[in-house]
C-alpha cells in the first residue's frame, strides 16, 4: 500500500534539522557580508561555535541518519534517484572537508587578520552555497519522491530508526548539548539571526 496519505515523523525531523543548519549557515553568511560591509568585525568565538555546530551534528548525526535509513530505503523501492542519491551521499563527505577548509581559513584570518579575510569570506560563501543546493535537493527531489515509492511499513520502520537514533541522543545528553550549543549560537548572533545586540 502506498504511503502518500501518511505524515513521516522522520520528515519532520529532517525539516527541522534542516531549518536550524540553515539559521547557522545563514548566520555565516551574514557576519562575513557585515565584515565587508564595513562593519565590527564579531566575536570569532561566533564563528567557531557555528563551524563547531556543523561539524558536530550535521556530520554526525544528521548524514548518517539519512544515507544509512531514508536512502538505503528509497533505493530498495525504485532506481529512479540511484544518481541522485548516489550524489547527496558523496556530498555528505565532501561537506566534510569543506568544513575543515573553513575551520583553517577562520584560523588563517585569526592570525593574519584582514589580508586572509577575502579567502575566508569566499570558502563561506561556496560552502553556504553548496550547503543550501544539497538541502533543496534532499527536500525539492528527495522527500517528494520518497512519499510516492515509499510504504507505510517502510515510513515505520524508517521513523523506528530516526526515533530510536533520537532517543540514543536523549540517553546520552547529547541532544541537549546540540540544542545548547544552537541557543548559544542564536544568542551571541545579532538579528535577523539571533537576538543579540545589532553588529
Amino acid at each position: 500500500m502506498s504511503a502518500r496519505n501518511f505524515h513521516p515523523i522522520s520528515v519532520d525531523i529532517i525539516q527541522q534539522e534542516h531549518e536550524h543548519l540553515s539559521a547557522v549557515i545563514q548566520g555565516m553568511l551574514y557576519f562575513v557580508r557585515a565584515i565587508k560591509m564595513g562593519g565590527t568585525p564579531p566575536d570569532l568565538k561566533v564563528f567557531r561555535a557555528m563551524l563547531y555546530y556543523i561539524t558536530e551534528y550535521p556530520e554526525k548525526i544528521h548524514h548518517p541518519k539519512e544515507d544509512q535509513y531514508l536512502f538505503a530505503k528509497i533505493k530498495e523501492r525504485t532506481h529512479q534517484l540511484d544518481f541522485e542519491l548516489d550524489a547527496l551521499i558523496e556530498q555528505h563527505s565532501r561537506g566534510e572537508m569543506l568544513v575543515h577548509t573553513l575551520q583553517d581559513t577562520l584560523l588563517e584570518y585569526e592570525f593574519a587578520g584582514a589580508p586572509a579575510f577575502d579567502k575566508f569570506a569566499e570558502q563561506v560563501e561556496q560552502y553556504v552555497k553548496f550547503y543550501y543546493q544539497h538541502m533543496r535537493k534532499e527536500e525539492e527531489v528527495i522527500l517528494p519522491v520518497a512519499k510516492q515509492v515509499l510504504h507505510i511499513a517502510d515510513w515505520q520502520e524508517v521513523d523506528q530508526a530516526f526515533m530510536e537514533n533520537r532517543k540514543r541522543l536523549d540517553d546520552s545528553g547529547e541532544r541537549y548539548r546540540y540544542e545548547q550549543l544552537f541557543s548559544l549560537i542564536v544568542n551571541i548572533s545579532p538579528a535577523p539571526i539571533g537576538v543579540a545586540d545589532p553588529l
